[in-house]
């Protein structure tokens, strides 16, 4: 299949800086196959956001991203009930949302090859998810997790970090949190309950895994409509220290003080049981405080899968 109009945005940052060197190939291998390719890379996330916008007003048959779970969070805040597909090409250091979907990571002609496939067959469609506050029309779309617990908390405080670079940022921020952590004060309203507590954790779930495969929601399907809902209720910092290393497997499901609630929308809001809730987080990206909705938008996005 060729001569269709794509348009490809890139993370030149993604995967330590590998994916600028990889958002070139696609666009040449694109271009190859005879499509015509149009770059939107911009010179931020908001100059890239703009740059696709206008181009699916243009005129798109797809659209195409190239890095890792913040990239895809962009192209579905485009394309999101919308009848244009979006392709991945997997760049990222993270890319939670690609490998839910069994796609190729860091694999430039496999990942041109599915979005082709996808074209040829037609495009696969998937849950999303959108959040914000309520009573807003401003909001935003994801397709893996929100968390608006200690580790949205630890993402903030590593976000403001200048040393050291890597995962080590994570590991002195979450020791930075843990000196001063106190339980959150939560209230859920559910579908067909509410859960008021305080509380450790909140992610609310489109997909299984977050922040480079920690599976926060091992049974997670954005396929079936619904959102599961992680809670974790109050725990010690020791307890803290023993639970989170378990959300890599998706142990920490088992702890008593874990629940797992599936619903198709949820409001987040504080309560006078604790401090705030931090500042939420979704696909990596920020979101902003509670309150906060969130709902599931069946088969919302069309992806090349």
């Amino acid at each position: 299949m060729s001569g269709l109009r794509l348009g490809v945005v890139v993370n030149p940052t993604a995967g330590s800086g590998r994916g600028s060197a990889e958002g070139h190939a696609v666009v040449a291998a694109l271009a190859r196959r005879g499509h015509a390719v149009r770059d939107l890379t911009g010179a931020d996330l908001a100059s890239a956001t703009q740059h696709a916008r206008q181009a699916v007003v243009d005129g798109l048959d797809a659209l195409v991203v190239v890095g890792g779970d913040g990239m895809v969070n962009l192209g579905a805040n485009v394309v999101a009930e919308t009848d244009l597909p979006l392709g991945i090409v997997a760049a990222g250091s993270g890319n939670d949302i690609a490998r839910t979907l069994g796609l190729p990571r860091h694999d430039v002609d496999a990942a041109v090859a599915r979005i082709e496939a996808g074209l040829e067959r037609g495009p696969r469609r998937m849950d999303a998810a959108v959040a914000g506050p309520p009573g807003y029309g401003v909001r935003q779309w994801y397709l893996a997790v929100l968390s608006a617990g200690f580790d949205a908390a630890v993402n903030a405080r590593a976000n403001t970090l200048r040393w050291p670079r890597g995962p080590l940022r994570y590991v002195r921020a979450l020791g930075d949190e843990l000196r001063t952590f106190r339980p959150y004060g939560y209230r859920l309203t559910l579908d067909e309950e509410t859960w008021e507590s305080t509380g450790t954790l909140v992610a609310v779930a489109n997909g299984p895994s977050f922040g480079g495969g920690m599976r926060i929601a091992p049974d997670a399907d954005p396929h079936d409509g619904l959102l599961d809902v992680v809670v974790a209720g109050p725990l010690t910092r020791a307890g803290l220290l023993a639970v989170f290393p378990k959300v890599y497997s998706g142990g920490h499901v088992t702890h008593p003080a874990v629940q797992v609630l599936r619903t198709s929308r949820v409001l987040i809001e504080p309560s006078g049981l604790g401090p705030h809730p931090p500042v939420a987080f979704v696909d990596g990206e920020r979101l902003g405080p509670a309150p906060l909705l969130v709902e599931s938008r069946p088969g919302a996005v069309r992806v090349l899968a």
